[in-house]
């Protein structure tokens, strides 16, 4: 197996564990904010910006290691 073929599946592999990791996360944030909206409606538009801040810095995880990846290859 060449060096060229084991840096792509390096990389796949970055990529998909940041992308399966991004999806959990997305999720667990998602589910509890549902549930605090559940029990205190009252503070539902506090919740949902702070949801959707932190729903926007963990989808930056995938993209940075997407970009670590491709880094990887070039060398």
């Amino acid at each position: 197996m060449s060096t060229t073929v084991i840096a792509l599946i390096g990389a796949t592999v970055i990529a998909a564990c940041a992308a399966i990791a991004t999806a959990f996360g997305n999720a667990k944030v998602i589910s509890k904010t549902v549930e605090s909206m559940a029990r205190q409606p009252e503070i539902q538009n506090g919740l949902r910006t702070t949801m959707f801040i932190g729903v926007g810095l963990i989808e930056a995880v995938p993209i940075i290691a997407i970009v670590i990846a491709f880094m990887l290859l070039q060398k």
